[in-house]
């Protein structure tokens, strides 16, 4: 099991805090850096997936916008046609085609939400990182160090040398494990009637249409 359980314990854990509890710091901060470094990867994956799913969505609001301009002059045509039922049909298609584009725009407004807290997240998860690597690397130099004064001090005969290393074995208390809990909420809504209502908004949408090309086939 890893050491954090989440992303936000990642970006919230204090590390001065937790390698002074751990036993071995300096495995401490390898197994950190691991995870973080491991997490970050999820994170770019779950944001080239976002992306790829935005570009899917942009091709289909433009293929639908396309729709709407063909439906439109379809029926433009059957009404200078005389074909008032042909008409009425090509603006029944023209409205469906509108309403699947509102939903894709508002696919599209969900998914870039989406993609800038994503992005956030990774700048987020890219400082801590770099904030363990700089621990690791005082861990390091402190080490190289520690082994320069044993080694001057073995020489020099000293009989301080166990009391030298236990200054490097301070750390006693093991990490708590952090424990968070997710609540999800159903919201349901009664589908039925707001079909039945968007069918009749989008019937009367048509024949005012219909009206409306009558009106202009009329005057041209």
């Amino acid at each position: 099991m890893g050491i954090f359980t989440r992303f936000a314990d990642i970006v919230n854990a204090n590390l001065n805090s937790m390698l002074d509890k751990a036993e071995d710091p300096e495995k401490m901060i390898k197994l950190i850096i691991q995870e973080m470094e491991e997490t970050l990867v999820e994170v770019r994956s779950a944001a080239a997936k976002s992306i790829a799913e935005k570009k899917t969505l942009l091709r289909e609001q433009r293929a639908i916008e396309e729709s709407i301009a063909n439906w439109q002059q379809k029926a433009e045509l059957a009404i200078a046609k005389d074909r008032e039922d042909l008409a009425r049909a090509a603006l029944t298609e023209k409205q469906n085609a509108q309403t699947a584009l509102t939903h894709v725009q508002k696919d599209l407004e969900e998914l870039e939400t989406h993609l800038t807290a994503v992005q956030e997240d990774s700048q987020r998860l890219q400082e801590k990182l770099n904030e363990a690597k700089r621990k690791q690397e005082a861990y390091v130099l402190r080490q190289e160090s520690a082994h320069v004064r044993l080694k001057v001090r073995s020489k020099a005969q000293l009989h301080n040398i166990e009391e030298a290393m236990m200054k490097f074995e301070r750390y006693q208390q093991k990490i708590d494990r952090l424990e968070a809990e997710v609540e999800a909420y159903d919201i349901t809504e009664n589908t039925d009637l707001a079909s039945e209502l968007q069918a009749l908004e989008r019937d009367d949408k048509v024949e005012q249409e219909l009206a409306s090309l009558k009106k202009k086939v009329a005057n041209s």
